[in-house]
């Protein structure tokens, strides 16, 4: 007669691998490679595996699938992820930061029904170097048409490619526009994005930078930034130094005409080109020519100043020149008019309007970072100072 043996439970192991960035590896909940005892669930392993920062955090299952993962940092946030097919893995949808603690809580299914669970936790390093951002226009601000949606950096980007990925603009009525990369008048990186023509007036736009624990290449980021804004009134500010003109449109009217008088033909005092964006209404300041490389040639305190690019030109109050409005150029670079124009004008125009300057004696283009000058490229030239481009 054979013996009769008695089957015992089939029992799988379940091997959990997680892959964090730049962390210290932490002991696995349980004891690894220890023997389950007879008719329970094998212990889950954990393994922390050492990579650099900046990578998803990454739970993968053998012998079973994941039920549950759950990483959470040290002041309670959650990364969230989903699982891939089959079930076997699990990668979270957002980055691991630098210099940040989170514990992994994983639960498992063996193939006969059985679950186990197991936790483990790891610390990333304090970046080395930490970038931080500036951006433009203000939050629920209303601006122009021509106003982009700017980023400055502290620090270099280097892996712009990267960085890109993580800003997402949404607007409300599906406006077409591409990211750009330039050099700000600063000499920091800078990115901007404007839509493919002036935005359309009411247009809301928000801004979701998810830049925690991404790299920029010259230092870390560690936390994210939102913004919005709304868009204004369609209102083009056209100006003519060769008819000494300033004109206002609204909505495709004309509503007003201004004498102006612009750069002096000859030499650095020539006006700038091209379109520029009205970028502040900056009040009474003090105008210096040495700081803007013309010598001693004025020192002086101007009313109603609307900054038009960073290299010091502007719209403004000039009376002192009020003998040459609508007749000749003849300032220092900007768009004089007198005291009762400026004041009603001022009050009249918005941040983000552009100003569309032609003339045939000026110096040049106003270029992409000297202010926003982006509008002065054509849509393919744009769209191709996309680092995904």
């Amino acid at each position: 007669m054979l013996p009769i043996r008695t089957p015992r439970p089939a029992l799988a192991a379940v091997a959990l691998a997680v892959s964090l960035t730049a962390c210290t590896a932490q002991a696995a909940s349980g004891p690894s490679g220890a023997q389950a005892p007879a008719g329970t669930a094998a212990p889950v392993k954990v393994t922390v595996a050492k990579k650099e920062a900046g990578s998803p955090v990454t739970v993968t299952a053998s012998g079973g699938t994941l039920t549950a993962v759950k990483v959470v940092d040290a002041d309670g946030g959650t990364l969230k992820g989903r699982t891939g097919a089959g079930g076997t893995s699990w990668v979270s949808d957002r980055k691991a930061a630098p210099g940040t603690s989170y514990t992994v809580d994983v639960t498992s299914r063996t193939a006969d029904g059985k679950e186990s669970t197991a936790r483990s936790s790891f610390s990333t390093p304090e970046p080395g170097k930490v970038n931080k951002v500036t951006l433009a226009p203000g939050k629920n601000t209303t601006v122009g048409i021509a106003q982009p949606l700017s980023i400055v950096f502290d620090l270099p980007v280097t892996r712009k490619a990267d960085v890109e990925k993580q800003l997402k603009v949404t607007t409300s009525n599906g406006t077409e526009g591409s990211w750009g990369w330039v050099k700000d008048y600063s000499g920091r990186d800078r990115v901007d994005w404007r839509p493919r023509e002036y935005w359309k007036p009411g247009t809301k736009v928000t801004l979701e930078a998810d830049l925690d624990g991404t790299d920029s290449g010259g230092g870390w980021f560690v936390r994210d930034y939102r913004t919005g804004f709304t868009i204004g009134a369609a209102q083009i500010v056209k100006v003519d130094l060769d008819s000494h003109r300033l004109t206002v449109q609204r909505d495709g009217r004309t509503v007003r005409t201004i004498p102006v008088s612009g750069g002096t033909p000859g030499g650095d005092k020539r006006s700038w080109r091209g379109t520029a964006v009205l970028m502040a209404k900056e009040g009474t300041i003090n105008m210096n020519s040495e700081t803007v490389g013309l010598g001693d040639a004025y020192n002086k305190d101007v009313d109603y100043s609307m900054r038009l690019t960073w290299s010091g030109m502007y719209a403004h109050a000039a009376p002192w020149n009020a003998a040459y409005f609508g007749k000749a150029n003849h300032s220092s670079g900007c768009i004089g008019m007198s005291n009762e124009n400026a004041a009603s004008f001022y009050a009249s125009v918005n941040v983000g309007d552009p100003f569309e300057i032609k003339g045939r004696e000026t110096k040049g283009t106003v270029a992409e970072g000297n202010g926003y000058g982006a509008w002065n490229l054509s849509w393919s030239a744009w769209k191709a100072k996309s680092a995904l481009a």
